[in-house]
């Protein structure tokens, strides 16, 4: 009975280097795979993190700040701006949202 090393790694005859000459498999690869180029300039650099502390004061603002309108109100637990249809409880002139009474 013949047995059978199931253990042992599988090899397909394709898979199996042949008898090439080294500069024949780096030319055949040199064509076949390119490193992608890397365009320096929009790479991703440290200065675009602020870290916690940092001086801001020179900053300035990029976006438009919209007041509350009418229809909104400030979650007192979130601190979230929410459409009035997402007041679930009013206290004292505060109104909390119902994610956070949920």
């Amino acid at each position: 009975m013949a047995t059978t090393d199931y253990d042992a790694p599988r090899t397909q005859p394709e898979d199996e280097p042949a008898n090439e000459s080294l500069v024949a498999v780096r030319a055949r690869t040199s064509t076949t795979t390119r490193a992608p180029e890397i365009d320096l300039e929009d790479a991703d650099t440290a200065e675009g993190i602020d870290l916690p502390g940092a001086d801001l004061s020179h900053e300035e603002l990029t976006v438009t700040v919209i007041p509350e309108q009418l229809d909104e109100f400030t979650c007192a637990s979130c601190f979230l701006v929410r459409h009035r249809s997402q007041l679930a409880r009013q206290k004292g002139g505060t109104g909390y949202c119902t994610d956070c009474e949920g």
